[in-house]
């Protein structure tokens, strides 16, 4: 068996689809798996890391919303489709698995046209193009929220890594603690704006850790890459404040931490109530609006806070993140409430929808 993996562009994309290739390799390690990608995307560096082949085509970038910018797109798609169905032929693809961005439509209208079954997974709460346009072609589409309006829709959730769904956090909260110089009883709050970091989550936090450690909390802050490390004069004795520019081992994090402060990306949303760990989401305010649509049925079933960017403040978070992190019984029930909107076998689940596209064609 062959699977093309169409996830290329953002980690929101490549994420899932590396972790659904994991999977495939677990029930089946002779599977043949290649993953779509251009030569500007994170999955140049992302893919081959894994182990994983990748297959590149040209960039052929979608619009958000229909423009007339859409009337071009078929001319532009020409050469990106040929050069899939040429990896599809040299594969002999039996399945073709998109997840949305630059790579995956012409994955999609490429399957199509050479007739191999389509498998469509769409992470966020409101879908955008290229899959709202793959889910025409198939009967087999996974999503990651409850309430999808999407064509033919599955509730799978995000298949995510393997140290991120089988985490344990209380097993190896005092481990993780201790690898980032944390007291190992103090409430811990995690505060991380993505991979790159979010300069306005940083701003406020930095002005709200004095208030936060003089009511005993600590903070572990990824401040990301291309931002600087504030410089915090802290009293001796006062809880830790953690700075870093990023964190590799974010299943540590997560284990360190009794809540987290972030973005709500759907990768983020999924793998926080995935381990349990309950967050005040910040919606990033550009797009279209899918991170607030990400973070509302978690925070509907009680497992985190809702707050608009501009609304963020020192003292909000001193008003309502505090109260939390301070409450070892509002925690552990928010936590509980997490863990049970949360998905951790999505990856297995993926896997069974693509043998079943794959058994249906044959059949």
């Amino acid at each position: 068996m062959h699977v093309v993996l169409a996830g290329g562009g953002t980690a929101g994309h490549i994420e899932p689809a590396l972790a659904l290739a994991d999977a495939l390799r677990r029930h089946d390690p002779t599977v043949g798996i290649t993953a779509l990608g251009t030569e500007r995307g994170l999955e140049t560096r992302l893919v081959p890391e894994r182990g994983y082949e990748l297959g590149l085509i040209p960039a052929v970038p979608l619009p958000r919303k229909p423009t007339p910018e859409l009337i071009t797109v078929p001319g532009r798609l020409r050469g990106t489709i040929k050069a899939t169905e040429e990896i599809i032929e040299r594969t002999k693809a039996d399945c073709v698995v998109g997840f949305g961005g630059y790579v995956a439509l012409p994955g999609y209208l490429a399957a199509k046209r050479q007739r191999v079954p389509i498998v469509v997974h769409e992470a966020n709460a409101r879908p955008g193009l290229a899959n709202r346009i793959g889910a025409r072609y198939t009967r087999f589409v996974a999503v990651s929220t409850p309430d999808s309006k999407m064509r033919h829709a599955r509730y799978l959730g995000i298949p995510l890594r393997r140290n991120i769904a089988m985490l344990n956090r209380a097993a190896v909260r005092a481990e993780a603690r201790a690898a980032f110089g944390l007291d190992a009883n103090l409430p811990t709050l995690l505060v991380s704006g993505g991979s790159q970091g979010a300069r306005r989550l940083n701003e406020v936090i930095a002005s709200a850790v004095p208030v936060l450690q003089r009511s005993g909390v600590q903070v572990l802050h990824a401040v990301g890459p291309k931002n600087e490390l504030p410089q915090l004069d802290t009293m001796p004795g006062m809880p830790p404040y953690v700075p870093l520019a990023y964190v590799d081992r974010m299943d540590l994090a997560y284990a360190a931490a009794d809540m987290m402060l972030c973005r709500a990306g759907a990768m983020t949303v999924a793998e926080l109530s995935a381990v349990g760990l309950p967050a005040a989401y910040v919606p990033l305010p550009i797009g279209n609006g899918e991170q607030r649509l990400n973070a509302q049925p978690v925070v509907k079933a009680g497992g985190g806070l809702l707050i608009d960017d501009a609304e963020l403040t020192p003292e909000w978070v001193r008003e309502n993140v505090l109260p939390v992190l301070t409450d070892s019984g509002r925690l552990h029930a928010m936590s509980t409430a997490a863990a049970e909107f949360g998905r951790r076998d999505a990856d297995d689940l993926l896997v069974g929808m693509v043998h079943e596209a794959i058994a249906a064609r044959r059949g």
